[in-house]
């Protein structure tokens, strides 16, 4: 289970273009130096010239338009930060800078100084106009590159808007309706296992999901819903949540209790492909999917309150044509789940002779008789001794008596 999803989940960016660019300019660099080794300064400083006043023409473009209409609504009238958002930053003016004293110093590499200015000058203006053009705009490659770096995608910000304002709320408490549950459906309370004990949030890639686990897959029924959580929230006194249980029937007849629901932020996923206006099509949607999912399970990862309660589940749009898909991947993920959970109980038939007798992991019940001795380890060891204090420590040397 665990595999085939990170099979869909995209890893994050790596160092390649950067070290793909840094072999080019090595291999060109070496080919100047052994063709023409006298020039090569002066090919660099015009290099250095012409890609640094490019940016820094058009960084002064857009520092008109920022001065003029938007210093006090975007910037609240603090004019200092307004040049380095257009991208005149230091880096970029101190290259310039070293790269004029360079071409200067050296002289031209060109056989008429006149061509290279000619030259220095005329590039960073036509880069300034197709700049601005967008012919020389970012590439999506690099609009996600920045936004997956600075967190600035959608997806980021309903990862944290669906933890903070409702898992890490609800999680600390699930357990606890579990029981009180369980107290009051004594008929159901074979069907939980200790793997069920969580909260599955259900992500499908395509974001399309049903108000009804039951109308996507008819194995799946509704059973009743935990007891309500009631906690004061932003202004609002006894706002209710609550969670369903979900009664999930195996290939094998066999029945599995569950609480189960759809990541309601996907909702929203969903109604922008809808709305032209948005602007976000079916490949920006499932793209988007993927890394909520990704950045949910690197919050969750990171949560002391919602550690052992939660079990993402991201379900794959390419099985339509199967309608029991649904109720497959839940049971697979309960009973991954169940040989994962370990329990500190007694086992059946306790030697109580071994020293490591006591703690043995959770299995189903008769499967005893087939685990080896050796499968029951590690156990936890308990001392009940007092603590001892430290020895001294001894000094060794190395000097040996004589026998009398």
């Amino acid at each position: 289970m665990q595999s085939q999803q990170d099979a869909l989940i995209p890893r994050s960016r790596g160092n390649l273009p950067k070290v793909c660019a840094a072999t080019l300019a090595a291999i060109t660099i070496g080919g100047i130096m052994f063709l023409s080794p006298e020039r090569l300064f002066g090919w660099v400083a015009m290099a250095t010239l012409v890609l640094t006043l490019g940016p820094l023409l058009h960084g002064l473009c857009l520092l008109a338009e920022e001065m003029l209409h938007h210093s006090n609504t975007r910037y609240r009238g603090r004019l200092s930060r307004v040049p380095s958002a257009c991208g005149l930053g230091g880096k970029t003016l101190l290259a310039a800078v070293l790269g004029i004293l360079l071409l200067y110093g050296v002289g031209s590499p060109l056989p008429d100084s006149g061509q290279s200015w000619t030259l220095v000058f005329l590039v960073p203006i036509l880069y300034a106009l197709l700049k601005s053009l967008g012919v020389l705009g970012p590439s999506e490659v690099e609009v996600s590159d920045i936004c997956e770096g600075r967190k600035m995608n959608v997806a980021h910000g309903l990862a944290w808007s669906f933890y903070l304002g409702y898992l890490r709320l609800v999680l600390p408490r699930l357990n606890d309706s579990i029981k009180s549950f369980c107290a009051t459906h004594q008929s159901s309370s074979p069907c939980w296992g200790r793997g069920s004990r969580k909260l599955l949030i259900l992500i499908p890639l395509n974001a399309n999901i049903s108000h009804k686990l039951e109308d996507e897959d008819d194995n799946i029924r509704f059973y009743d819903n935990l007891p309500n959580n009631e906690i004061d929230r932003a202004g609002v006194r006894g706002r209710v949540y609550k969670h369903s249980v979900y009664r999930v029937l195996g290939e094998d007849g066999k029945a599995h209790d569950c609480v189960a629901e759809y990541a309601t932020p996907l909702l929203t996923f969903y109604n922008m492909s809808q709305e032209r206006s948005a602007g976000f099509g079916e490949p920006e949607r499932r793209q988007q999917v993927l890394l909520f999912y990704k950045t949910l399970q690197n919050i969750l990862d990171q949560s002391l309150e919602c550690r052992n309660r939660y079990r993402l589940i991201l379900l794959n749009d390419e099985h339509d044509d199967d309608p029991h898909y649904l109720s497959k991947t839940i049971v697979g993920h309960l009973q991954q789940q169940e040989k994962e959970e370990f329990c500190l109980t007694t086992p059946p038939q306790q030697d109580t002779g071994h020293p490591l007798a006591g703690v043995r992991p959770c299995v189903p019940h008769g499967d005893w008789q087939h685990i080896e001795a050796e499968s029951r380890e590690p156990t936890l060891m308990i001392s009940l001794d007092k603590p001892q204090p430290l020895k001294e420590p001894i000094e060794i040397t190395d000097h040996f008596q004589e026998a009398p």
